[in-house]
């Protein structure tokens, strides 16, 4: 078989996090009944008429900005003319030829190996309603109920050059994409929500040839998992096709993640398909120099300033800066807990080891944390003051994660502090001395794990409150 390089570029919406929607007032939150966040203006009745929700440009020049691309201080927006059950209008505003971004570059890593992604284009465009088939999947669905809740919420959509050639480089353009924007606070880009959706648009050529092949484009993949699985199945297929002297035929395909296989949809549409002319109702946005530089001004920190501010302002290794900046909320977590008890390390390690293990139980984003600073402070203050040894504060901290209850008043309330009392852990722990004497002939004869024995014998007689340097320290005294 000849060698081939897969050629991926990616479609990718993110669903802007403005409290109403593009053209109207209706609200965006998400997860309300079905048609209960809409109106005349997103149900497209005649006569009602668009008003540009301002926040939506904001957010698309900052994005712009943060990827390098060129404002395009005059664009315009178009109607794109499809007829959908889910989209009432029969057409959707969007951009056209005239967009509010061009050009543009990510910059990511893979294997230690940099590389340059370009961004062709970022437009605005509003999002189209949401169909709940009675089944699986509309083929074997008896009928179709549409929920226009989401119809006139405003994405951005930020078009890749066909720059990546594996899925390890797609996902890890999609994870600095992902993170730009949560850091921008333009989305939250939560894919499971469908705040943050991927098409992949992927063809195969022989290696060395500079001809691109006939492309594919698989539709709204999503998970990340997911969309490395539908790009190596849909590599193979068109290698497979074209080995067998088949051709690759240019069309939209679905990839059925539980299945593992995509199947086709249609055939691929081109400008012309949409009838695409200006939206007669909205006036061109002319973006003036001030208000430009008013955004540019007020750009917020991305990850690669914080992450080197991390290590130079906090001293922490690279490792646990990497994983602190990875999410925007983590980062804000860490920040105003340092400010407030002033141990960057301490704060590091909590929400590195103990937040990271309770995330994954819950199977939770770190965007869902609800716990505050203070709380997450008052717990380092509490161990380390020795009011609580470390296995109650962990104890404490589950109660925090999933509540955000005062760690002092818990603690206080369901008796938990530490006992410091050395006379009473002295006379405790002679008993425990005298009633394991195998234990104290082993740690004479220089097994040291013999004391570990002896100290949780000490915090089970103690029922865990005791303040395990205090035992340790009195352990020692009596060997």
């Amino acid at each position: 078989m000849r060698n081939y390089t897969t050629v991926i570029g990616l479609e990718v919406h993110a669903e802007l996090k403005t409290h109403s929607k593009a053209f109207c007032s209706c609200s965006t939150e998400f997860g309300g009944e079905p048609n209960t966040h809409v109106c005349p203006v997103c149900l497209g009745m005649p006569g009602a008429l668009p008003v540009l929700n301002k926040q939506v440009v904001e957010f698309a020049i900052r994005a712009g900005l943060a990827l390098n691309c060129e404002i395009q201080k005059f664009n315009k927006f178009d109607r794109k003319n499809y007829f959908y059950p889910d989209l009432a209008k029969n057409y959707q505003i969007s951009q056209f030829d005239q967009p509010i971004c061009l050009g543009g570059h990510i910059d990511i890593e893979v294997e230690g190996e940099k590389k340059r992604i370009g961004v062709t284009r970022i437009h605005m465009e509003e999002d189209a309603g949401k169909l709940n088939h009675s089944g699986a999947t509309i083929s074997t669905s008896d009928s179709s109920a549409v929920d226009y809740n989401r119809a006139g919420v405003p994405l951005i959509e930020i078009v890749s050059e066909p720059d990546m050639r594996s899925a390890e480089e797609v996902i890890a353009y999609l994870e600095k994409l992902r993170m730009t924007i949560q850091y921008l606070g333009a989305s939250d880009c939560k894919m499971q929500e469908g705040s943050m959706r991927a098409d992949v648009n992927l063809s195969v050529r022989e290696k060395g040839a500079k001809e691109f092949g006939t492309r594919t484009e698989m539709k709204n993949i999503g998970s990340f998992k997911a969309i490395a699985h539908a790009i190596e199945a849909e590599t193979a297929r068109q290698i497979d096709l074209i080995e067998s002297g088949e051709k690759v035929v240019q069309e939209t395909r679905r990839w059925n993640d539980d299945q593992g296989y995509s199947y086709a949809m249609r055939s691929k549409e081109d400008a012309q398909d949409y009838r695409y002319f200006p939206e007669p109702d909205l006036v061109p946005i002319v973006v003036s120099d001030e208000w430009l530089q008013q955004i540019r001004d007020n750009q917020p920190e991305l990850h690669d300033e914080k992450l080197a501010r991390y290590i130079a302002e906090f001293g922490l290794p690279e490792y646990d800066a990497q994983i602190l900046t990875s999410e925007k909320k983590l980062a804000d977590l860490f920040e105003a807990t340092s400010a407030i008890c002033n141990k960057p390390k301490k704060v590091s390690n909590w929400l590195m080891g103990e937040t990271m293990r309770l995330l994954k139980d819950r199977e939770m984003d770190a965007e869902d944390l609800r716990f505050s600073p203070e709380h997450l402070a008052k717990i380092i203050e509490l161990t380390e003051a020795g009011t609580i040894n470390n296995s109650v504060a962990k104890e404490v901290f589950e109660k925090v994660f999933d509540e955000d209850v005062d760690p002092e008043r818990y603690v206080e309330e369901h008796g938990l502090k530490s006992d410091n009392d050395e006379d009473a852990l002295r006379a405790t722990i002679e008993q425990i001395v005298k009633d394991n004497p195998q234990s104290v002939e082993d740690y004479h004869n220089g097994k040291e794990k013999a004391i570990g024995f002896l100290v949780g014998q000490t915090m089970k007689a103690t029922k865990g409150k005791a303040n395990p340097g205090i035992v340790n320290k009195i352990l020692k005294e009596l060997l």
